[in-house]
């Protein structure tokens, strides 16, 4: 008698939610077999104080004959509502805390998806996010060794930050050229400047990239028969992207930056930075003189430098075994690199599998670069600690030296030193070759009788 009425009291609470099928609901199916097992009467209100608790369970209501359903989750305000069409469970958000709201929208919902089912445009099939979650499973794996742990972290947030949100629940049938225009659009506008109004645009490098890694889980979905054939995601209306030079620092301008690094050892902001400040001077110096990227300075060890006396020259320089971006590879330093290298050495206690520099100090650098005013070049190119490898290719150009040595000493390419570097160099053009002349002939004179 007590269990019947505390069922109809709940039932009565919830707007008599399914009393027609009672037995559907889980909660009100434990509590039925409770009532007809001989537990305590204590142990039995225990049970039925956790089930029937105020949103302990999903509350439910059929429309159209039960074909479609709205229900609302445990501790959620808004109703949900499902169907199942076309051999699929298909689900959404209502966005309604009203029942009466809910049942309306779930009703032209389910409408549209009749309608889009008899005119043969309901897509049915795996999703871009399932896609992406099982490129992101093999990826990582299969490019274990081969790409770096960083730059699959990238792939993951241009994923997660931007392509997912837009594409996320797109059937992968649905993703085609004019999709892909449409995203390239919305993510040149999305982002509004708040001071300004004003959109702001991603770099095209970004943009592209973003292209890179949507094509990728593609092609992942391609190779396992979830998508026939990969759209075409080039960009219409592209013309050739404007070549414009790495930003790097002119002989003036490095002087510049490295009398300014030697004055911060002598006046440090504070007397606990000195060896910081020592560190980023020699750095400097060691950069320009070698031309390594920032990753592989990074990464290099003083067991892989040696000191040896040059056999062409008779000059003392470094002999260094580089780890980065493009594998295990080798350079030759300039003799202005042999000091700096001495000096990182004395001061360092580790031993010679330690790091030569480890993190460098880029805020540091900043502040000086800020203060000459050196931070971006004429044509409003940033400079970094990645000019200091610019400023090395360039030197190198400006002395003569041999293009294809450079890409060598480099780990580049001969394509890259002149797209980037020697093409706006003046040095590297050479007047007598540019300005030869045919020579004039003479003409015979005749004379006349």
């Amino acid at each position: 008698m007590f269990f019947s009425s505390l069922w109809k009291t709940r039932l009565d609470s919830k707007d008599k939610v399914q009393q027609d099928k009672p037995f559907t609901n889980p909660a009100f199916s434990i509590a039925f077999l409770l009532t007809a097992r001989a537990l305590p009467l204590t142990h039995n209100l225990h049970t039925f104080t956790l089930l029937l608790g105020e949103g302990s369970m999903d509350e439910r209501h059929d429309l159209l004959e039960g074909k479609l359903y709205v229900y609302r989750r445990e501790n959620s305000s808004n109703w949900q509502c499902a169907t199942y069409l076309n051999g699929k469970n298909w689900r959404k958000s209502t966005g309604e805390d009203s029942l009466s709201r809910a049942k309306d929208f779930a009703e032209d919902w389910y409408l549209g998806l009749r309608g889009k089912h008899h005119a043969g445009i309901l897509k049915v099939g795996k999703t871009f996010r399932q896609a992406a979650d099982q490129f992101l499973l093999e990826y990582g794996i299969i490019t274990e060794g081969q790409r770096s742990p960083f730059y699959v972290k990238t792939l993951e947030m241009k994923l997660r930050v931007h392509l997912l949100p837009y594409l996320g629940d797109k059937v992968l049938s649905e993703i085609t050229p004019g999709l892909v225009q449409e995203y390239r659009i919305h993510r040149m506008t999305s982002n509004v400047d708040e001071e300004t109004g004003e959109a702001i645009r991603p770099a095209r490098s970004t943009l592209h990239h973003e292209i890179v890694t949507l094509r990728h889980v593609l092609k992942t979905a391609n190779r396992h028969g979830w998508l026939p054939f990969l759209p075409d995601l080039s960009a219409p209306y592209k013309t050739s992207g404007k070549i414009s030079h790495r930003a790097w620092f002119s002989p003036s301008e490095y002087k510049q930056l490295y009398n300014a690094t030697r004055d911060r050892i002598k006046n440090p902001r504070n007397p606990r930075w000195r060896r910081e400040c020592e560190k980023l001077h020699d750095y400097v110096l060691f950069m320009v003189n070698t031309g390594l990227r920032p990753d592989e300075a990074k990464r290099l060890q003083f067991r892989d430098v040696a000191i040896v006396t040059d056999e062409a020259t008779g000059e003392r320089i470094l002999e260094i075994e580089v780890r980065g971006k493009r594998g295990v590879g080798y350079c030759k330093s300039m003799p202005g690199a042999v000091l700096p290298f001495k000096r990182l050495r004395e001061r360092s206690k580790v031993s010679s599998d330690g790091l030569i520099f480890g993190t460098t100090q880029r805020e540091l650098l900043n502040a000086i670069l800020e203060e000459l005013n050196l931070k971006f070049d004429r044509d409003g190119n940033r400079r970094s600690a990645y000019s200091l490898r610019h400023t090395y290719i360039c030197f190198r150009l400006m002395e003569g030296a041999d293009i294809y040595q450079i890409a060598k000493n480099c780990r580049t390419s001969v394509e890259m030193i002149e797209k980037f570097y020697a093409s706006h160099l003046k040095n590297t053009l050479d007047a007598a070759a540019i300005n030869i002349r045919k020579p004039r002939k003479q003409r015979k004179k005749v004379d006349k009788a």
